[in-house]
């Protein structure tokens, strides 16, 4: 894949346990980990029922470098477009190619449900 191929900037961003005052962890707000560029490659869409209602979801393939930041990465992670910080990500895997060169990320345009 060319450089060129990756036009977009991702902030990949994982959730901050905090203590609750008690001793206890809860789950605090996304913190970005680092940033690189991606390819965001849209796929076939679908509507799933959620709440008795139906949802439109769009699944994209994201492309990253293989590198010891993106190896990392998990579903418990989210992206985040550094242009548009409305464009949120839900990452549901991530495999590295055969040569591991590459992370191949499947995810949902939208926030984490």
């Amino acid at each position: 894949m060319a450089s060129g191929q990756m036009r977009r900037r991702l902030n990949f961003q994982v959730r901050q346990a905090t203590d609750d005052g008690y001793g206890n962890p809860v789950s605090g707000d996304f913190a970005t980990q680092f940033t690189v560029d991606a390819r965001v490659m849209p796929r076939k869409g679908s509507e799933p029922i959620i709440n008795q209602r139906l949802q439109g979801v769009q699944p994209v393939s994201i492309t990253v470098r293989s590198s010891t930041e993106t190896r990392q990465i998990t579903p418990a992670w989210r992206a985040v477009d550094s242009r548009d910080a409305t464009k949120i990500y839900n990452l549901r895997t991530a495999v590295a190619d055969e040569k591991n060169r590459f992370i191949e990320i499947l995810a949902d345009d939208g926030p984490a449900t």
